[in-house]
């Protein structure tokens, strides 16, 4: 075991959904988002489930904790409520357009819906923060955007990472 596999890597899922946080329906993608950490090896919480109105002090909060990564799902539409994108570029130090570009472009395979997603993706200090859709399929495939990348970034971000 590397010195980089001794201490768990930690992340953080915010489930962004006013229905979800009051009980209406159960939240079906923070569990997803967090089996895939749990695979990876991260140190994860359950997801914490929040009304689309906490979401710019849930992010805020969250990233007090500093977690290596921080994933979010749900609020990126177009509804009148949907400001997860907004609250989270108001946090982010640099974005990683690439990742959403792509996501935006897997997704339309499936559905020109993935069109209208509009999360961003960015680091904040030391952590990693993307913005997934709300359906089980748009976070499919945002993992599956993150999965090749995500050693290496979070390697560059602590100063381990070549440029290769």
């Amino acid at each position: 075991m590397t010195a980089e596999q001794a201490s768990p890597r930690s992340a953080t899922v915010l489930v962004v959904s006013t229905r979800a946080a009051a009980g209406v329906y159960a939240d079906e993608t923070g569990p997803l988002i967090r089996a895939w950490l749990v695979e990876r090896g991260f140190a994860v919480s359950d997801p914490v489930v929040i009304a689309d109105a906490s979401v710019a002090d849930a992010l805020a909060a969250a990233l007090d904790d500093a977690p290596d990564l921080l994933l979010t799902t749900g609020g990126t539409g177009l509804s009148p409520d949907d400001r997860t994108p907004e609250a989270t570029a108001a946090l982010l130090d640099r974005e990683i357009p690439g990742l959403m570009e792509e996501l935006r472009r897997r997704g339309l395979a499936a559905t020109p819906m993935a069109l209208l997603t509009r999360g961003v993706a960015g680091v904040a200090g030391r952590t990693v923060v993307m913005n997934l859709p709300g359906s089980r399929g748009g976070v499919r495939d945002g993992l599956a955007v993150l999965d090749p990348v995500l050693d290496h970034l979070l390697a560059q971000l602590s100063g381990r990472g070549d440029h290769r």
